[in-house]
């Protein structure tokens, strides 16, 4: 991929978060959140992955909406939107997974090629993928479609690989979880150890946090026959969204600027 840097001679910032290990811990977290929150309003609430759907994307749309019209990086409201990108994600992979039948290999396929055109469009369009970049309105809505089927394509793999039914793999929760959070231990090994770059390990480390939180909320949200807590999922969001905020105020925040890594 190439990193060339776009940015505008005044502009020093983008309008995204820069990558610490405060973003990645609330990341985890966000998606976490996106899993019980998402099941809540579809299966809880009995509003189905359509509808859960449609609500999500009137949400992730007014978001990316204000996030593009700020004139500065604002942490509550970037935090806000990748909450919104979670929980669309959840619904929409849900929804390809089981309202439309193909399983979850079908549904991870899918999701897959839809990120795959997400990426290569902006790369085609903008030179660079890197959130470096995000400095017109153009590039801040490729960030935020190619971040929401990265958040979408991580619920189909942690839905794919934990789950007995659909194609699933039935490794379960706890084993997919290890399995997710090995592969991010190696993607920051090479982060620390090689030359790759840094903006194909980002995005491949982005997509790995999604499935890592949506076996995690799986486990705390599903009944015991299927290997889960059995916890309310209403409590079980209410309690990770304080946690998310906590993470906001207490980890510095800061926009992605032209000198950092990713």
């Amino acid at each position: 991929m190439n990193d060339t840097l776009r940015q505008s001679p005044s502009t020093a910032s983008a309008k995204v978060a820069a990558v610490t290990l405060g973003f990645w811990i609330a990341k985890v977290a966000a998606t976490t959140l996106g899993e019980t929150g998402g099941d809540w309003v579809t299966m809880s609430l009995n509003l189905g992955y359509l509808v859960g759907t449609g609500i999500f994307a009137a949400i992730f749309v007014a978001l990316v909406w204000l996030q593009v019209r700020a004139a500065r990086f604002h942490p509550a409201l970037y935090w806000a939107t990748i909450v919104a990108t979670t929980t669309l994600g959840t619904t929409m992979a849900d929804f390809f997974d089981r309202s439309v039948g193909v399983g979850y290999p079908g549904g991870t396929a899918i999701i897959a090629a839809l990120l795959a055109a997400s990426l290569f469009a902006w790369h085609r369009v903008e030179g660079t993928v890197s959130i470096r970049s995000i400095d017109t309105p153009r590039a801040e809505w490729f960030y935020w479609v190619t971040i929401l089927f990265s958040q979408t394509l991580g619920t189909a793999l942690g839905d794919w690989t934990a789950g007995d039914d659909r194609g699933g793999m039935g490794l379960g929760y706890e084993h997919s979880a290890l399995i997710f959070g090995g592969a991010l231990a190696v993607i920051a090994a090479l982060w620390f150890g090689t030359r790759l770059s840094r903006t194909a390990l980002f995005w491949a480390a982005f997509v790995l946090t999604r499935p890592l939180g949506a076996t995690l909320g799986d486990f705390l949200d599903k009944t015991h026959a299927q290997g889960g807590l059995e916890l309310s999922r209403l409590w079980a969001s209410i309690a990770l969204l304080v946690f998310v905020v906590l993470c906001v105020v207490l980890f510095p925040q800061r926009a992605a600027r032209a000198d950092d890594a990713a």
